[in-house]
């Protein structure tokens, strides 16, 4: 106090006009912060600049003054950060530095600017060379440390915190400390992919941490590396934690996500501390060899948080003795202080005033001083003071400088330590080189004497050849000699085994040969002896059969004469009965012209019948006749069944003649020449029976193939499914309309199994045609659901309104050509989902064509209109059932156009990718291909044309063959004229199963309509697939 009395008194005169004018106003206040701030904006542009060099430490030390970030963004806001990739990777890395030490006001006025770093992120992903990917990376890692410090402000911008400021951050709830770990990995995944595209991005073959621009790139690896350090003591510690509170399996991701950090973290680490530029700069932890077991609860105790240093003495390379500046407050007195000390320190340095002379002062007295000082403002003169500002501004840039010295001093030291090291190492080289070649002239020398020894090896090699030549063939010719004397040995001992066998076969013969001598002997004294025993049976044998004979004769020539009366009288009988036969005859040709006007299908079925009968006749006439033979007296017997089997033969020739003026030419003209030749051959029997010479001779073996081709062209004839009972239709309805719906739905449910597996193992161009096309298939099964269920409430509606007092099984009885139409386009419906289910799973796998899809897609909206015009014919026209069926229907058009713009926009996208390179050919190359592309296209164009005319004729058979199946001869119409639809489909169709179950008459081979649209289908796909093969050849 003393001393300050003191220097009070010797500068009574300035120092209270200073007081009192600082007193008055605080315009120096005022100045003071614009000076402040504008020293602010200088440290900005100075630390964010073009040149490829790393910030600056005091630059980035000034910025970090600041309780905010206002100042920061109006001057960085000014800078053209998207046109200058290193300004924009300085910024980061400033920006970084602010948020991680400097104050907590400086997130709050950021917070603002997070879409706008979102947006230059995205610009600066666009350019893949130079700093373009760093910045993009680094701006994602900047917003993601934002809106984590957003949505955790328990954790400060440096991230050092305690375990029990960890544990509260949580709020000792485990849902929030798994969500926090999976923030965290979030975090260290951003800060790992710069640290790996930072290292991707050097050179590491030089030494690049020694020169400017790899040191502007390492520069901002510093925050990188402690934002990761406690990153992961967090991620370690609060994985620790879930794994004492939820199950292993549960943790399994968890788990799988750290461990591909930690070996990530650990090789970064690793390369980071081998770099020289981060040796002086800071102290980088390594991990562990082995990851943290987290199954074991123990294995806590074991880790160790992993510590980053910084030296305080080479924090940089241009660094300065840091001062804690906390507050303003403090600041502003520091400041003060120096200013006071720079006044007065060289007027008064013989003066005790002078606080830089007193060694000996304690912290106490310099405080003292400090609060005595802070109370005297007004001693100062404005002279004095702005004098004490330029002198100030002068000291910054004297340190400035030195500072920027000392930097370039410490490059140049690195600079000349890096070529003394190349220096020493070229040494080396030299030496090895005259070591080399020593070695060299050595290894020549060898060498020549090595080539005199091989010449000298050579030669006698060579007499060594020529003498192993010599044995080789004298050794051939012996081996020669001896394989012919083994062969001539050989041949000897075969032909002397051969002589062993024919003489020992000779003395076999010759024993067989005396004994069969010997047993003829005996056999021609036996055969004597039989034949005279012969001879005396012989004559007594046929002695008595000759009076039994003569008996016998006598006894049938008696029993012929009555026999004789008998018939006469029955003849007279039968005449009679074949003159009542003869009317009956008429009345029934008479009955048999009626019903030529009947169908088709009673002619078939006439015809067959008489022919069944007629073989009936057939039987029982030849049973009677084989009775004749056997006892001349049954032709009582035979007579009715000859007139039975007349008429019967009579009555199939006219049924099968009237049949075939109302069939096909092809079957009607086979059926004219069965009847002719059956008539003859009837005759030709007839006459057999009739002379008794001829009728052991007669055979009804050709009358009865006669029969069975009449019979089997009738049955051809005859239509399929008349065995149907009306009373079933109103069950098959029901059960048509049920496995209709449960198609659609399985059919729905394989088009989301293929979706979800397309999903899971294509990508690409592949994966996007895929989920264009199964998403159409999806809708357009949806649309047919609608169809199908709109169907069953308007069909409700009919057959409540139509039935009155009946059943519904009486009403679909009743109406049966409608329920038939309505239960065939059903099973059409579903059959058609079931069929484009199939070819877009063969699309899907690659193995399928697109035109497949398409004509499919095709077919299913012919079905479901086929199914409109069913349901539409007994429905009333204001039915709000049959305007939502209607809807349904247009529904259904639009999702098969969908289907077949997806379809065929999937099929050129995928083409696309086959283009023609032109680039590597010739001239003649182009041209040859052009006359072969012109040779595919005239090819193509014929096979379309031919596969056009076949498709001509298989739907004229379809159509002609439906129109007999169906019943279309019944009036003469087509079948939409009379009707909704044929009335012997289903019956078709149930005939058809019932056939390819067992087998049964009726059964077309080929050509039936059943088959014919599969093969339309198959047909339209190949008319598709040659349209798109012409298209790419023209």
């Amino acid at each position: 106090m003393d001393r300050v009395s003191s220097s009070m008194k010797q500068v009574s005169n300035p120092l209270p006009k200073v007081l009192s004018r600082r007193a008055g106003g605080g315009g120096g206040l005022e100045a003071e912060r614009e000076s402040f701030e504008r020293a602010q904006t200088v440290s900005i542009n100075k630390a964010i600049n073009t040149q490829e060099v790393a910030v600056k430490e005091k630059h980035a030390r000034n910025i970090l003054l600041k309780k905010g970030a206002q100042t920061f963004w109006s001057v960085v806001n000014r800078l053209p950060l998207s046109g200058n990739a290193v300004l924009c990777w300085k910024f980061c890395h400033v920006f970084h530095k602010l948020l991680r030490d400097g104050h907590s006001n400086v997130l709050k006025d950021s917070v603002r600017y997070k879409n706008e770093l979102s947006d230059m992120s995205r610009m600066w992903g666009h350019l893949s060379e130079g700093y373009g990917q760093l910045c993009s990376i680094y701006l994602k890692l900047l917003r993601t440390k934002m809106e984590f410090h957003t949505k955790n402000p328990r954790f400060p911008g440096n991230l050092q915190m305690s375990d029990r400021q960890l544990d509260e951050a949580g709020e000792n709830d485990v849902n929030n400390f798994f969500q926090l770990t999976v923030e965290m990995f979030d975090y260290l995944e951003c800060e790992l992919n710069l640290f790996q595209t930072v290292f991707n991005s050097l050179d590491m073959s030089r030494s690049v941490s020694v020169t400017a621009a790899g040191q502007c790139r390492l520069a901002p690896l510093i925050q990188v590396i402690l934002d990761c350090s406690h990153l992961y003591d967090y991620t370690v510690k609060l994985l620790f934690k879930l794994h004492s509170c939820l199950p292993a399996d549960t943790l399994q991701g968890h788990r799988d996500r750290f461990l591909e950090q930690f070996r990530k973290l650990k090789d970064l680490f690793y390369r980071s501390s081998n770099l020289q530029y981060f040796k002086r700069l800071i102290q980088i932890p390594q991990l562990p060899e082995n990851p943290p077991n987290f199954l074991r609860a123990s294995a806590l105790s074991e880790h160790i948080s992993p510590v980053v240093v910084i030296p305080a003495e080479a924090s940089s390379p241009d660094s300065e003795p840091i001062t804690d500046l906390v507050e303003m407050d403090t600041a502003s007195q520091s400041l003060f202080d120096n200013k006071f000390d720079d006044i007065f320190g060289s007027s008064f340095s013989n003066d005790p005033f002078n606080f830089n002379s007193q060694n000996g002062m304690n912290k106490d007295d310099k405080q003292t001083a400090a609060r005595s000082c802070r109370h005297m403002p007004s001693l100062l003169s404005p002279q004095s003071e702005r004098r004490a500002l330029q002198l100030r501004g002068r000291i910054s840039e004297l340190e400035a400088e030195l500072a920027e010295q000392r930097h370039l001093k410490q490059q140049a030291l690195d600079e000349s330590e890096f070529l003394r090291a190349e220096l020493e190492e070229l040494k080396k080289q030299r030496e090895d080189t005259e070591k080399a070649q020593r070695s060299l002239t050595e290894i020549e020398r060898k060498a020549q004497a090595n080539e005199q020894r091989y010449t000298k090896l050579k030669e006698k090699y060579s007499e060594l050849v020529q003498n192993h030549a010599d044995l080789l063939r004298k050794n051939a010719e012996v081996t020669k000699q001896v394989t012919v004397a083994r062969q001539a040995q050989g041949d000897v001992e075969r032909e002397k085994k051969e002589l062993e066998d024919s003489f020992q076969r000779s003395q076999e013969q010759t024993e067989v040969l005396e004994t069969l001598k010997r047993e003829l002997t005996a056999s021609k004294q036996e055969l004597q002896a039989l034949q005279g025993t012969l001879e005396s049976s012989t004559q007594s044998t046929r002695i008595a059969g000759l009076e039994q004979e003569r008996d016998s004769l006598s006894q049938a020539a008696e029993q012929h004469g009555e026999e004789m009366a008998a018939l006469r009288a029955e003849l007279q009988q039968l005449r009679d009965t074949l003159s009542s036969e003869k009317e009956s005859s008429k009345k029934v040709l008479e009955t048999l012209q009626t019903q030529l006007k009947d169908k088709v299908p009673r002619h078939g079925m006439l015809a067959s019948t008489s022919t069944g009968a007629s073989w009936h006749c057939l039987a029982s006439q030849q049973r009677a006749g084989a009775q004749g033979l056997l006892r001349p007296c049954s032709e009582d017997s035979l007579l009715p069944c000859v007139a039975l089997f007349a008429h019967l033969i009579s009555d199939t020739i006219l049924q099968g003649s009237a049949t075939s003026h109302m069939a096909p030419m092809e079957p009607a003209d086979r059926l004219l020449e069965a009847c002719k030749q059956c008539g003859s051959e009837a005759i030709g029997y007839l006459s057999a029976l009739k002379e008794p010479g001829t009728l052991e001779g007669a055979d009804c073996t050709p009358v009865r193939n006669c029969l069975s081709r009449i019979s089997a062209i009738g049955e051809a004839l005859r239509p399929k499914g008349l065995d149907v009972k009306q009373e079933e239709l109103g069950d098959l309805v029901d059960k048509e309309m049920a496995a209709t719906s449960a198609a659609v739905e399985t059919a729905a449910a394989r088009i989301e199994e293929m979706l979800s597996k397309a999903r899971a193992g294509d990508t690409g161009v592949k994966l996007e045609v895929n989920e264009r096309i199964l998403g159409s298939c999806t809708g357009l099964m949806q649309a047919i659901q609608v169809l199908v269920l709109s169907s069953k409430d308007l069909q409700r509606e009919i057959v409540e309104s139509g039935r009155g007092a009946a059943s519904p099984k009486e009403f679909y009885a009743k109406n049966s050509r409608w329920t038939e139409g309505l239960i065939s386009a059903s099973k059409a419906v579903g059959w058609g989902a079931t069929v484009m289910v199939d070819a877009a799973d063969l699309v899907v796998q690659g193995k399928g064509k697109f035109e497949e899809l398409m004509v499919c897609s095709h077919e299913i909206a012919a079905s479901t209109a086929q199914l409109v015009a069913a349901s539409k014919v007994k429905a009333d026209k204001d039915s709000a059932n049959l305007s939502k069926l209607q809807q349904a229907s247009r529904g259904v058009n639009e999702a098969t156009a969908s289907v077949v713009a997806s379809t065929k926009s999937g099929k050129s996208q995928i083409e696309e990718k086959d283009s023609m390179d032109f680039s590597s050919m010739t001239l003649t190359q182009i041209k040859r291909q052009e006359m072969d592309s012109q040779v595919r296209v005239l090819e193509l164009e014929n096979q379309l044309q031919k596969e056009r005319q076949k498709l001509g004729e298989l739907r004229k058979k379809h159509y002609e063959l439906a129109g007999v199946a169906e019943g279309w001869e019944e009036d003469g119409k087509h079948p939409h004229m009379s009707s909704a639809f044929p009335k012997s489909r289903l019956q078709r169709r149930r005939t058809e199963s019932r056939v390819a179950a067992g087998g049964g008459p009726g059964t077309r081979s080929k050509g039936s309509p059943a088959t014919l649209p599969h093969a339309s289908c198959k047909l339209h796909v190949y008319l598709l697939e040659l349209l798109g093969g012409l298209w790419g050849g023209l």
